[in-house]
């Protein structure tokens, strides 16, 4: 009688046991390999690669049971029944796919367990079976206890085997599982060849079918070759499979880092990879996040918070930095697979450019980018709160209107620079005077407000006093000098509508610098007449001509020497059909200040033209230009087409401008007169003594004749110190060689003198008041003069 496990030294060949053993790990990690490549891939492809990790795996075990019998040498002849162990290598395919299929179903619960709990039983069917195709002389008993034993040890290591391979992508595991597949198949072979006993029987003959031993080690050969070829090709699979997914977790490590917004991928509150966006945030390097807590860096209520959002649907909260600082972040999360296992992608985004924008916009809106001084819309919103609680507690409120006097010529002469350095002053100079209830904005321009709540229309009043007296006190030398008028009015004293006392507040700053300027004015009633009455003749202005309102008179200039008519000055008038006569000192500033002018100096000019062009005796006429006119684009450009249409030859029209019309842009100013001069206009300095009197101004800018104003001429016969300034522009003007005409002459003895002091020309009611042009046709058609003359627009 042989007992196998009591001969297990005497009857096997070590060479071969060891063949088995090889065999058997070769198929368990190929089987292994195969079965975590055919979960990764598409339902259409993943039962190729299970019917490929079957054969490997069914052959695999197929081949080292009868290896080990190869190995076992009972010295009785043997062989083996055809049918039976084919059939047991069927066995061994079909079980084993079936339970590599039931390990990777999700549907299944404990799925990797009992699919390999079904892969043990397969181990256990094909060797049975296959002890049934061994055929020997003698009789083959079986120890059921063994028998048992070997059922149990296949089926459990099977079990931990598959859960154990399919947890995880790292070596360790899947070389663990695989070892533990190789326990189940050598323990269960091993164990059940231990329960038989094989009793010798010379009588027992052995069916002519069966396959010699020699034959069998062909199968084994070519099911070993078979195993070979597929873990080969489970070789390459997993050797490729690993290049790739190296090459897309750089790629994606790639694009994750070149996110400015910080990524983070996380398994439950645990980091497994964040980008270098994310590592900044935190002060950490990507690299070494992976398996910190995500609440850590962000804390755990808000994290709950975004993931309990839906997918895209931002959260705020705040990030909590290495060093303890906090971040205010913004996050998006969205569910993804990662390794197969459900993970969280989170998108963080630092908030805090957006909230410095978001609070200098916010600032912006109510506030004034160059005086940081609350603006319009703020100031009128602060108002209407005030105004509310004035009404409630019966206190008053005052609105100080200012603004800066002469601010345009600081601009002019020093440039816009300048100017809003002056502004920063201001706002500074009167803000500290102000304490926490009162409130000082910038509604535009070099225009500011200030609301104050008071019990007395005093207070208001030295409030006033004390921002004239700061801004007279600032001047340093170095630059301009700051002064302002200031304009009040009281809730409810004069009204008690927010939009009337605003208006209020600018009508008494009208006034104060209509009175002298550098002062302040409470509003009283009459002034509102007052600008109500501007605002309607502003208003009849503007539709004057185009209703054939105004006209033109001229007024004769004349040589001193001999009284012949040399020229006509022309001056604008206005017959309101209301108002009668309007005085052109009240109706031009009103002109200059809206910008009418514009209008109305081009109807003169092409008026004064076109009547000039109808006279037979070439007398020239000269048309006063305001500094809004020489500094309009393209006025050289209107005067040359002007003179095309009428027909008027250039040399008898004159341009008479004043000083203060060069200030505003010296440059343009001098290009166009320049341009005037190619024309072949003839151009003037009018009123000379007054203004700025500047004496390089007559050698920068082309004038071609000076006119002294009539202030000067009013007594001179007089006057010791009239009669100077006179002789001076007149030795002036012949130094320069430019002629001198004298305005506003009304008596001989003034004639007379500027006869003595050989002047070239003068006008005034002596010589003829202004009056319409029929008046002068003995001059304008009469013998023709010897001289030319020249005309005037008022």
């Amino acid at each position: 009688m042989l007992k196998v496990v009591g001969c297990f030294v005497d009857s096997h060949d070590f060479w071969l046991v060891g063949l088995a053993a090889l065999t058997c790990a070769l198929a368990a990690t190929t089987c292994i390999e195969l079965l975590r490549h055919a979960r990764k891939a598409t339902p259409r492809v993943r039962a190729v690669w299970l019917g490929v990790a079957a054969v490997a795996g069914g052959s695999g075990i197929w081949a080292t049971h009868f290896i080990a019998m190869l190995a076992f040498e009972p010295n009785l002849p043997s062989a083996y029944a055809v049918g039976l162990t084919g059939l047991s290598l069927v066995y061994a395919i079909a079980l084993t796919g079936l339970g590599l299929a039931i390990a990777i179903t999700p549907a299944l619960p404990f799925a990797p367990a009992l699919g390999g709990a079904v892969l043990g039983l397969g181990i256990a069917a094909m060797h049975y079976t296959g002890m049934a195709a061994f055929e020997i002389a003698g009789h083959i008993r079986w120890d059921r206890a063994l028998v048992a034993a070997s059922l149990i040890l296949g089926a459990s290591f099977g079990a931990a085997a598959l859960p154990v391979a399919l947890a995880g992508e790292r070596l360790k595991r899947r070389m663990t599982g695989a070892l533990l597949l190789l326990l189940a198949i050598c323990s269960h072979h091993f164990v059940a060849m231990g329960a038989v006993t094989i009793v010798p029987d010379p009588g027992v003959l052995m069916s002519e079918s069966a396959i010699p031993a020699r034959w069998l080690a062909v199968g084994v050969a070519l099911a070993s070759l078979a195993i070979l070829f597929l873990a080969g090709a489970a070789l390459t699979l997993d050797i490729r499979d690993r290049r790739q997914a190296v090459l897309e977790r750089e790629r994606l490590h790639s694009l994750a880092n070149a996110a400015v917004e910080g990524l983070v991928v996380c398994r439950g509150d645990r980091i497994v990879s964040a980008n270098d966006s994310f590592g900044t945030l935190v002060g950490f390097a990507a690299a070494d996040l992976s398996g910190i807590p995500l609440s850590r860096f962000l804390p755990e209520a808000a994290t709950r918070l975004a993931l309990a959002e839906p997918a895209d649907q931002p959260a705020e909260t705040e990030l909590r930095r290495a060093d303890a600082a906090l971040i205010p972040v913004e996050l998006i999360m969205r569910p993804v697979t990662y390794g197969n296992q459900p993970h969280y992608a989170i998108a963080v985004r630092d908030l805090r450019a957006r909230r410095r924008a978001e609070g200098q916009i916010e600032f912006l809106a109510h506030h004034d980018a160059l005086t940081s001084l609350a603006n319009r819309a703020r100031f009128n919103q602060r108002l209407d709160q005030e105004l509310k609680v004035a009404k409630v507690t019966g206190r008053r409120l005052a609105v100080l209107c200012l603004d800066l006097d002469r601010f345009k010529e600081v601009n002019d002469l020093f440039g816009h620079a300048a100017g809003d350095a002056m502004l920063i002053t201001v706002a500074k100079l009167v803000s500290a005077l102000l304490d926490k209830s009162q409130l000082m904005a910038r509604l535009g321009g070099d225009e500011f407000a200030i609301l104050m709540p008071c019990d007395q229309a005093l207070a208001a009043g030295r409030l006033a006093e004390q921002i004239l007296d700061a801004l007279r006190n600032s001047a340093d030398g170095a630059g301009p000098t700051i002064a302002t008028s200031v304009g009040i009015a009281l809730f409810p004293d004069d009204t008690d509508e927010r939009a009337s006392l605003l208006s209020y507040a600018d009508t008494a700053l009208y006034r104060a610098k209509s009175e002298g300027r550098g002062t302040y004015r409470f509003f009283e009633a009459r002034m509102g007449a007052q600008v109500r009455e501007r605002g309607l003749l502003e208003h009849d202005m503007r539709h004057a001509v185009a209703r054939g309102e105004m006209h033109l008179v001229y007024q004769p200039q004349t040589d001193v020497r001999d009284g012949s008519v040399l020229g006509f000055e022309v001056l604008l008038r206005w017959q309101h059909p209301q108002r009668g006569a309007v005085p052109p000192g009240l109706f031009i500033p009103i002109a200059e200040e809206s910008g009418a002018i514009l209008q109305i100096g081009e109807w003169v000019l092409r008026e004064a033209c076109r009547e000039a062009a109808g006279w037979p005796n070439p007398l020239t006429i000269a048309v006063n230009v305001s500094g809004l006119q020489l500094h309009a684009p393209h006025f050289a450009q209107l005067v040359h087409e002007v003179l095309f249409q009428t027909g008027l030859k250039p040399e008898r029209l004159e341009i008479e401008i004043t000083e203060t019309a060069l200030i505003r842009d010296p440059a343009r100013a001098q290009s166009t007169l320049r341009q005037l001069k190619a024309l072949g206009l003839r151009i003037a300095m009018d009123d000379f003594g007054t203004g700025y009197s500047s004496l390089s101004n007559l050698r920068t800018y082309p004038f071609d004749r000076i006119k002294i104003d009539g202030s000067f001429i009013r007594a001179v016969d007089g006057n010791e110190q009239a009669a100077a300034i006179v002789r001076s522009v007149l030795g002036l003007g012949r130094g320069l060689g430019l002629p001198v005409l004298a305005e506003g002459v009304e008596t001989e003895a003034e004639l007379g003198f500027l006869v003595s002091e050989h002047c070239d020309a003068a006008q005034g009611y002596l010589m003829g008041r202004p009056a319409a042009i029929g008046v002068f046709t003995a001059h304008t058609h009469g013998p023709e003069p010897d001289r030319d003359g020249q005309a005037l627009v008022a």
